[in-house]
């Protein structure tokens, strides 16, 4: 007889998630935010289409399926090798649609600016957002301008939403994972999260490191059209990296997931900042990579066609979804041992996005 796994022997048992004000942390992606977001936006605004906690909602209007999401970006520094602000907000919001198996369309931007922001700066930005659209194959059709006073605000931030149109007739997303499904990660991890560290504390390695920021909607659809409705869960692992994502997986398909070391790509610039600050590069934000979860008879020929392209060509399967120890996401290491990957609770690196 199989004993049962509680997952509370796995956890921190003190407070630590317990505050009576916002804290940098809730915007972490990890189980702060969940604990915000379930306990007080999803209980505020419950309906059927927020409860499936995806970073997108599926809606159905007459005879259409449209992905609607929104996103907003206050990343530190604006400026960053790979990108700034402003491509960075429309590739991310062209992927939070992207990842319900949608084709993004239009796009909105809002715009909240300091007071005596220089106006070069802001042409730059909007050059990024237009060339950004361009690639993704998107409109940005509305906005909105808001000007604060000096020292009220921190030079820009932008709030973009994304609309797309849903093709397909499958059921995607994280309450979809099955036993013995396989999960696809499209490339390296961490790129972005320790870009923006490396920038916003001045750090210097021999080798620079660039944001992987990139729109994923090509990507989305070339898996799609290899796996079709063997594909069960698409995301970009964003704020709290993939461990925030695999858990979040794991908790709401009810299943245990298990991924193995060696087929996690890092590159050896950010493995080395990783080991060096004493990061773990599975919890660090990416911005231009996604993870697939896909039955294991497709996986393979989803695999394959990824590696077609630019952006996936670094993909590899990196474990499985199992039945055993529901809820749960293991490493199995290089060494030959096993541990936890639990979902991150505090914010390493605040202002990611």
């Amino acid at each position: 007889m199989t004993k049962s796994i509680n997952q509370d022997q796995f956890t921190c048992p003190l407070p630590i998630t317990k505050h009576d004000t916002i804290q940098l942390a809730h915007g972490s992606g990890g189980q702060m935010s969940q604990d915000l977001i379930s306990k007080l936006f999803v209980w505020a605004f419950e309906n059927d289409e927020l409860n499936k906690h995806d970073d997108n909602a599926v809606l159905h209007i007459d005879c259409n399926k449209i992905s609607f999401s929104t996103d907003s970006y206050v990343v530190d520094p604006i400026f960053f090798p790979g990108g700034n602000i402003g491509d960075l907000a429309v590739n991310g919001t062209v992927n939070d649609v992207s990842m319900a198996g949608a084709k993004p369309l239009y796009l909105s931007c809002g715009f909240i600016i300091e007071e005596g922001f220089p106006l070069a700066d802001l042409k730059n930005i909007v050059i990024s957002m237009k060339k950004a659209a361009a690639t993704a194959g998107v409109k940005i059709v509305t906005g909105d301008t808001k000007v604060v006073n000096k020292g009220k605000g921190d030079k820009i931030f932008i709030n973009t939403s994304g609309i797309g149109i849903i093709e397909h007739d499958y059921k995607i997303g994280a309450d979809c994972l099955q036993p013995d499904d396989v999960i696809i990660i499209s490339g390296t991890i961490a790129d972005h999260g320790i870009c923006i560290l490396s920038q916003r504390e001045g750090l210097a390695f021999e080798a620079e490191i660039e944001s992987d920021s990139a729109p994923l909607n090509q990507l989305v659809q070339i898996a799609l059209q290899a796996g079709g409705s063997s594909i069960h869960a698409f995301r970009d692992p964003t704020r709290g990296g993939v461990a925030a994502t695999l858990n979040e997986f794991a908790q709401t398909s009810q299943v245990g997931i298990r991924i193995k070391e060696e087929f996690i790509r890092v590159n050896d610039p950010v493995r080395g900042a990783c080991e060096i600050l004493g990061l773990d590069p599975l919890y660090i934000a990416n911005e231009g990579k996604m993870i697939v979860v896909v039955k294991k008879d497709k996986a393979k020929e989803v695999l394959k066609a990824m590696q077609l392209h630019p952006l996936g060509k670094d993909s590899a399967i990196i474990g499985d979804v199992i039945s055993e120890k529901s809820g749960l996401v293991q490493l199995l290491t290089q060494l030959g041992t096993s541990r936890i990957i639990d979902m991150p609770v505090g914010e390493q690196l605040p202002r990611i996005c």
